[in-house]
């Protein structure tokens, strides 16, 4: 009976050590390295002094090249909706371009009614306290308060108020 208290002693320490040895891999795998999460298209709109409002809800992921400024983001299918007293806006599934500081530019999948014409627009830019979106020969202004919530599809901004919200326009649609 010593003698297999003995061996057992011997034997724990050794046990012991790989057990220590073991035990940093496996509390990684458990417990794996917390990494900063990818902050959404939403907050990188905000990043570039855009308001969220010129995405509708729903993007669903977003690619985006820093140093260019190429981006793509990813609805849940196409969406459109209209504004209260103002325009159809219709968007694919994936819209492309390009951001800088205050604009972007060379839009893809983004599009507007005017009168029986859908139009694509090509441009947003920051203008103070106005976006400007321009359709290529023309474009107007609209007040930045206009974007501070993100449509829905379908439903545009409208969908739970018994009111529905007027979007403040400017009148005057200027061309370029």
């Amino acid at each position: 009976m010593g003698f297999f208290f003995t061996q057992t002693f011997i034997v724990s320490p050794a046990f012991l050590c790989l057990i220590l040895f073991i035990s940093p891999s496996l509390a990684s795998e458990t417990n794996p390295t917390i990494t900063p999460t990818k902050p959404s298209a939403y907050e990188v709109l905000k990043d570039y002094n855009f308001p969220i409002g010129i995405l509708p809800k729903g993007v669903q992921g977003y690619d985006l090249e820093p140093s260019s400024g190429k981006f793509s983001a990813e609805l849940n299918g196409s969406c459109s909706f209209s504004l209260e007293g103002s325009y159809q806006l219709k968007y694919k599934s994936t819209i492309k371009g390009h951001i800088s500081e205050g604009k972007l530019s060379s839009l893809e999948g983004v599009s507007v009614k005017l009168f029986l014409f859908w139009v694509d627009i090509v441009e947003v830019q920051r203008k103070g306290d106005s976006l400007g979106f321009s359709v290529g020969i023309a474009g107007a202004d609209f007040p930045i308060d206009n974007f501070e919530e993100s449509p829905q599809c379908g439903c545009g901004l409208n969908c739970n108020d018994v009111q529905p919200k007027e979007v403040r326009t400017n009148p005057i649609f200027s061309s370029y």
